[in-house]
């Protein structure tokens, strides 16, 4: 009797509330290192092109390149997570990305800055894959809402100084300085990883699916490159696109026959989707990616062009979402923890997501900042109830063993979703505001001719609106403020959709102990 719980307690690789605290400050710095990586670049882009005498195709590839490289690896990551050293591998996702940052700050053109960027982006993936993973090993389910507050914080801070410090850095040091800012925190995180973090290495054979691997690279890089180029480098209709399309369903296909019938140790078990809460939280992370990431991304290009902020104002903007979601991140997490019932929290975020895009759909050029931080609020209040319970109802229900594969699954999907979303968003954004613009143009020219010299912008590009006449600037304002407000409805049914998914996940009590009762018996037994 006095037995059993010891035993359990050493399989389960418990840890107590320090040790626990202590490795989560390794994990946190490497997580903020990876979120700042493409925060803190996002005001400095404009100059980085100019500097490196780059075109709107550069422009595109220096966000590319990372999403591609951060998306396409992830589930390898988290595969193999589950086969070497975990710690390992957040060290080596570190130096990896710390020599992509190295390159990046030394570029000498831009094709040498990309290749840089994708450099970073391997690193990015696998620390974004492999810090939920490691947390998931340290801490059981229904502990974990204790430490989902500092996973939060950690987001907040990142989405809100990344913006700030890289406009700072660009107007005193130089833009070098935003690839170059991140590496004295990687370093730390390396030492504090080294010092903090003791994982029970499990042994196992290990069986590498290259083949599996380098299709599933293969299809969606192929098909991130369609979603991210099309309709700018190539026409969304076009032999291109089609070509692009085909290869990557057909890639695709070939890596899920080697991971059905070839692989003997899949780089994604396809045994974990006949899991319905993993099945349906795939398809609420696909869905949320789409809805999320896809209306959000332009929030700040609303504040800049329909509402004449600048790029520090309008990440002090995101302010509004981000404690949004720190606040209800720390109250469902802590509430979780204590009652152990999590899918109220699930449905309730995304009830709160869906109202908060229906609102942002009513906002343009006119509507006044302080609804506009209301509605971001609201929607920040839900995405901090839904994004880290819909990760732990995964973890909650998979083997520690697949827990690497399974957890890596959602943030894969959502990411890919999120890649869709932008490119698809982006698209109907540019499309509404090119028209519009023209339609806006053609009247004033109709009716004061005298601005006919003055109306020779691209209608679909993105002008600097200080450079403009007062009621050209007004056409432009109106037209991105309007668009906005089309893309977050647009967003609407996929969130809507996400919560259907939500709701057919079936609440399983959050277990207590890191591994399920299934393993641990399997491992008492032989013992008896």
């Amino acid at each position: 009797m006095t037995q059993a719980p010891t035993l359990t307690a050493e399989q389960a690789g418990e840890m107590t509330h320090r040790q626990v605290l202590e490795a989560l400050s390794g994990l946190l710095l490497a997580m903020f290192v990876a979120m700042l990586s493409s925060t803190i670049v996002s005001n400095a882009l404009p100059t980085i092109v100019d500097d490196l005498q780059g075109s709107q195709t550069g422009y595109t590839w220096v966000v590319v390149a990372t999403m591609l490289a951060m998306t396409a690896t992830t589930p390898i990551w988290g595969k193999f997570a589950d086969l070497f050293d975990k710690k390992l591998l957040v060290q080596t996702a570190l130096v990896i990305f710390s020599i992509g940052s190295l390159i990046a700050g030394f570029a000498p053109s831009m094709e040498v800055l990309i290749g840089a960027r994708v450099v970073q982006g391997l690193g990015v993936g696998g620390l974004t894959a492999l810090v939920q993973v490691v947390i998931a090993t340290m801490v059981s389910p229904r502990e974990r809402g204790r430490y989902s507050g500092y996973i939060g914080a950690v987001f907040a801070l990142a989405t809100v100084s990344g913006p700030l410090v890289g406009g700072v850095l660009v107007d005193t040091v130089g833009w070098r300085w935003c690839f170059f800012a991140g590496l004295p925190v990687a370093a730390l995180a390396f030492v504090v990883l080294q010092k903090t973090l003791r994982l029970p290495v499990v042994k196992r054979e290990v069986s590498i699916d290259y083949l599996g691997a380098f299709l599933l690279v293969g299809g969606v890089s192929i098909l991130l490159v369609w979603v991210s180029l099309g309709g700018q480098n190539f026409d969304w209709i076009s032999w291109t696109s089609g070509l692009l399309v085909a290869g990557s369903i057909a890639i695709i296909a070939a890596a899920i026959h080697v991971e059905a019938n070839v692989a003997k140790d899949p780089v994604i078990p396809l045994h974990l989707f006949k899991d319905r809460t993993l099945t349906l939280a795939t398809v609420a992370s696909v869905l949320i990616g789409v809805a999320m990431f896809g209306s959000t991304v332009y929030l700040s290009l609303y504040f800049q062009r329909a509402k004449d902020m600048s790029p520090t104002e309008a990440g002090l903007m995101s302010i509004c979402m981000v404690g949004g979601l720190l606040v209800s991140s720390i109250v469902s997490g802590r509430i979780i923890t204590a009652t152990g019932l999590w899918k109220r929290w699930l449905v309730g975020g995304m009830v709160a997501v869906i109202v908060g895009i229906a609102l942002l759909a009513t906002i343009d050029a006119s509507t006044p900042l302080w609804h506009t931080g209301i509605f971001m609020a609201v929607l920040g209040l839900g995405l901090g109830a839904t994004m880290q319970n819909l990760v732990l109802a995964v973890q909650n229900t998979i083997a520690l063993s697949d827990m690497g594969a399974g957890s890596s699954v959602v943030a894969f999907f959502r990411s890919l979703g999120g890649s869709v979303g932008i490119a698809a968003l982006g698209a109907v954004l540019a499309h509404q505001v090119a028209d519009a613009v023209k339609v806006g143009l053609g009247k004033l020219v109709a009716e004061q001719p005298a601005y006919a010299d003055a109306v020779s912008h691209s209608t679909g590009g993105i002008p600097d609106l200080s450079t403009l006449p007062e009621p050209i600037r007004a056409i432009f304002e109106s037209a991105y403020g309007d668009a906005t407000g089309h893309i977050f409805l647009a967003a609407l049914p996929f969130a809507v959709a996400a919560l259907i998914a939500v709701l057919f996940i079936k609440e399983v009590p959050l277990r207590t102990s890191v591994k399920r009762d299934d393993e641990l018996m399997a491992e008492v037994t032989p013992q008896a």
